[in-house]
């Protein structure tokens, strides 16, 4: 068994990439930074203070919360916080916030807190940090709605990070079994579905969208709405997967092992599936790479014009809206974290595919041994 495990070529491949990516610090920096962002986003509402529905109106637009760890006489203390205090200011027509420092509120760890499910499944209250009521720990301050901004922002990157998996669910099986069956049997059959496959690359996908959330209820669940978002981006994404898969399968179609499974009387499907598509594994292992970025950033998009999930759901997208006034990037320039997070990713996942990439191509792993 362990001697079948140590031949696997499958887990020999995996192997040889992670060692490539090791020695390729840029690509394996990515790497981690993509691990902590999926991690930190998994265990989001354990990490965050408070839901991302919280909010407190009378501290609309506050600043980040400062955390101490110095007393009044200088000397080392517990890290505490002070409470925020709203006034008017008649000179600038603003509302200034002030610390209270009348009152400590101090910080504490694995506090009990408002109930949520962990990974959608495990229910639970505990959270990582917090202070008690009516203390307020806020560490990227407030949006307009007295919503903390770092609670939402780690719940928001969950579907953020998530939609780009989950629409290569849908793309990869159609457009890999569809692309396969039009190169295998090719001629008339091949031409048909191609020119289907042109016909739905050729919808335009931002005014499909459009279209989309024009004729959807205003009082749809953001969760329906993140579901359609998914579907809609997967329907015109799965066509130009298979033209690829089609142009593979071509030239792999006519090799001896395709006539051994026809000779063994193996059905065309099943040579399809067993055979010709694992040969295109590690296409599709760079497509996967490089494709989720863009499906992070067409959602984050979509939210930022309000035709992807709604508020008071979160997500990067629609949490950059508040940012659009200049007003507000000056006066609390961390509202645009969401969109370095964004960047960030985005960054990441390019470097890492670049890298798998660059291990796959056979030229290039001739020239690197």
């Amino acid at each position: 068994m362990l001697k079948r495990l140590a031949n696997n070529p499958e887990l020999d491949l995996l192997r040889k990439m992670f060692n490539r990516l090791y020695r390729d610090r840029a690509a394996f920096i990515a790497l981690i930074v993509l691990v902590g962002l999926y991690l930190t986003v998994a265990f989001a509402e354990f990490i965050s203070p408070y839901s991302a529905q919280h909010y407190d109106r009378e501290l609309s637009k506050a600043p980040p919360t400062p955390i101490y760890m110095l007393d009044e006489n200088g000397g080392l203390s517990w890290p505490y916080v002070f409470l925020y205090k709203m006034q008017y200011n008649p000179q600038t027509f603003t509302q200034d916030f002030t610390p209270d420092t009348d009152h400590k509120y101090y910080l504490h760890f694995l506090v009990q807190g408002e109930p949520y499910k962990l990974l959608g499944l495990i229910p639970g209250n505990l959270r990582l940090m917090g202070v008690e009521a009516p203390g307020q720990l806020s560490l990227l301050g407030n949006d307009i709605n007295g919503r903390d901004l770092f609670s939402r922002m780690l719940i928001g990157g969950q579907i953020s990070l998530t939609i780009g998996f989950l629409s290569l669910f849908i793309v990869f099986p159609i457009g890999m079994i569809y692309g396969g069956l039009a190169g295998y049997f090719g001629g008339k059959v091949d031409d048909v579905m191609m020119r289907v496959a042109e016909i739905v690359m050729s919808i335009p996908t931002f005014f499909l969208l459009v279209g989309l959330a024009a004729i959807l209820p205003p009082g749809l669940p953001s969760s329906e709405r993140f579901a359609m978002v998914i579907l809609i981006l997967a329907f015109v994404s799965w066509a130009g997967l298979s033209r690829v898969i089609r142009g593979m399968v071509l030239s792999i179609k006519n090799e001896e092992f395709v006539d051994a499974g026809c000779a063994i009387g193996l059905s065309p499907f099943a040579i399809i599936v067993r055979h010709i598509l694992p040969q295109t594994t590690s296409y599709l292992l760079v497509a996967l790479t490089l494709s989720v970025p863009g499906y992070i950033l067409a959602e984050s998009g979509l939210s930022f014009l309000g035709l992807g999930i709604q508020q008071p759901d979160a997500s990067w997208g629609n949490m950059l809206k508040e940012a659009q006034d200049v007003s507000n990037i000056i006066s609390r320039p961390l509202m645009l974290m969401p969109g370095f997070l964004i960047f960030l990713a985005v960054l990441a996942f390019n470097v890492v595919g670049d890298a798998v990439r660059d291990i796959l191509d056979p030229k290039s792993m001739g020239a690197r041994r």
